[in-house]
């Protein structure tokens, strides 16, 4: 059966020809045997998520296609209820067609999520912790789980850094487009004398990989720190040192964990994040699109942005990449950012 109106965008076609080969598959009485069984019904699970909304939506589409052939002008009431249909089957459509976006390797894989404050002290370190909440709300919004796996402080205020795992469908596709320098400017409400300040902070979004995957990483490689824990937690989180910090010395790529009370857990986490780092590493090496992780990153200072967020003398955010923009910016503090990612993914 060909789909010519949904065919061409969602290669429904080609989606469920997968399917079928995939459930001869997994009707093999070999199948629960087999090393990628799970990523098997994983990949099954994606493409029906697809294939069976855009299926229903077809359907609607013909049904409501077979009642405006028999009715007149004069069923009012018919006419409503089919105008009710294709406005949900439109909303259908355009979240259908996001999704179509999402068609990296890893879009649909879980991810780490870094903020570090960049220059301006105080002020960046408040800065840090402000993107820290408007990303976990926008996370709490859309049911992802969060688990903080490092978080250092500032000196006075805020975060120096914070590294969180996000786990759910399509974390890493939706946040991707997050990375890269954010800059506020407003009245510092640290400075007495009320004047207008700049901040930085830059956010980085890593994959996780699934750890069937052989990232070789040799321990001559490696210095590991071990240090007491610092900021809010547990009684035994702060009094043991129980934190560690990785430094690959090959790349300079460095990773901290005191989420965790144990030192042997909080190293375990340390290298599962370097472990998913390295491997992103060698493939933006193959694409080309950056040639180092760590000296492709963007200067955390002036002359660089992903998104500006003004407070004074105006107030707007404005995304770098995409050239989206609203006014509102304590909505979008807020965590309602949703706007920025889905025009990101559209660039």
């Amino acid at each position: 059966m060909k789909f010519l109106i949904f065919g061409g965008l969602f290669e429904l076609d080609k989606k469920i020809s997968r399917i079928d080969e995939l459930n001869k598959i997994m009707n093999d009485q070999e199948f629960w045997s087999r090393d990628d069984s799970n990523d098997i019904l994983n990949e099954v699970s994606r493409l029906k998520k697809v294939v069976n909304p855009v299926l229903e939506l077809k359907k609607n589409v013909d049904n409501n296609i077979e009642i405006l052939s028999q009715v007149s002008d004069n069923d009012t009431e018919i006419l409503e209820l089919v105008e009710e249909e294709y406005a949900n089957d439109s909303k259908l459509l355009e979240k259908l067609k996001l999704e179509t976006y999402l068609s990296g390797e890893y879009d649909h894989n879980n991810c780490i999520l870094e903020i570090h404050a960049g220059a301006g002290g105080t002020e960046s370190c408040d800065w840090a912790n402000m993107l820290y909440r408007m990303y976990s709300r926008y996370l709490e919004k859309h049911n992802y789980k969060i688990e903080l796996l490092d978080r250092q402080t500032g000196e006075e205020v805020g975060i120096k850094s914070v590294m969180i795992r996000v786990v759910g469908e399509n974390a890493y596709g939706y946040l991707k487009g997050e990375k890269g320098v954010h800059r506020l400017v407003r009245i510092s409400p640290f400075d007495s004398n009320k004047r207008r300040h700049t901040s930085f902070a830059s956010v980085e979004i890593t994959p996780e990989i699934d750890k069937s995957i052989s990232v070789v990483i040799n321990d001559k490689d490696l210095k590991i720190d071990i240090y007491r824990s610092s900021g809010p937690g547990g009684q035994g989180v702060n009094t043991t040192d129980s934190a560690v910090r990785i430094t690959h010395l090959p790349t300079g790529i460095v990773v901290t964990c005191q989420n965790e009370r144990s030192q042997i857990q909080n190293k375990e986490h340390c290298l599962e994040v370097l472990k998913s780092k390295l491997y992103a590493l060698e493939l933006e090496k193959k694409n080309k699109a950056i040639t180092d992780m760590k000296k492709g990153r963007m200067a955390n200072a002036f002359g660089s942005g992903k998104r500006s967020y003004v407070m004074c003398p105006y107030t707007r955010v404005i995304d770098n990449d995409s050239l989206y923009e609203t006014s509102d910016v304590e909505s979008v503090l807020d965590g309602n950012i949703d706007e920025f990612i889905i025009n990101g993914l559209r660039k």
